[in-house]
């Protein structure tokens, strides 16, 4: 298998009063490792500045009311530290019509003004969504078209060889011949003006 396309599923009635027994199973038996510590999530951006950032090549980003704002240039922003497995949220807004951006994932540093051969979720217009390594497109775009200003979710997890990622808390694809170790988290500038907030990854 490469990749899924994912869509919400119909609710199983028939399993609903399994379900309930089990919920109340659950409820009603001892609390186990209740101890465990719940994962921790890590935020990327503290609304003041770029610190955990770095710009490379001509990328050109400053914040603004509390915002993470892409002004425009070729090349892209990373994260200080490099990840492999994860979970990935942001939420972003195009500022202009015909917008084009990415989210980078194990990104390495050879390669001008992007990673070579990165891969990244797209957030080009035409191609909203879909999983690109360098230029070759390896999941094709399901979600559609965003407005201009409207702010977007997006939640993507990575874990070995796998990527998945949720538009808008709905499913969109899983694929699982990611082929990067590791690497940095980052933001493509291909000159057209977006916003980004409430960046934050878990470490799986």
């Amino acid at each position: 298998m490469l990749y899924t396309t994912l869509r919400p599923a119909a609710p199983n009635l028939s399993g609903w009063v399994g379900g309930l027994l089990l919920g109340v199973a659950v409820l009603t038996s001892p609390l186990v490792g209740s101890g465990a510590e719940e994962p921790r999530w890590e935020s990327l951006f503290n609304g003041k500045d770029l610190t955990g950032w770095v710009a490379v090549h001509d990328a050109n980003f400053i914040v603004t009311n509390n915002c993470l704002r892409l002004v425009g240039g070729m090349g892209w922003l990373r994260t200080e530290k490099t990840y492999t497995n994860f979970i990935f949220e942001v939420e972003w807004r195009a500022l202009e019509p015909g917008y084009d951006s990415g989210l980078f994932l194990r990104a390495g540093l050879e390669g001008k003004p992007w990673p070579k051969d990165g891969w990244q979720v797209n957030l080009l217009r035409g191609a909203l969504g879909g999983l690109v390594k360098g230029y070759q497109t390896k999941v094709p775009a399901e979600t559609p078209p965003q407005p201009v200003n409207q702010w977007v979710r997006m939640r993507i997890e990575v874990r070995e060889s796998k990527v998945s990622l949720q538009v808008n808390g709905e499913p969109a694809w899983e694929y699982d011949q990611l082929d990067a170790a590791s690497g940095y988290l980052g933001i493509q500038a291909e000159n057209k003006a977006f916003e980004f907030r409430n960046l934050r990854v878990q470490v799986l």
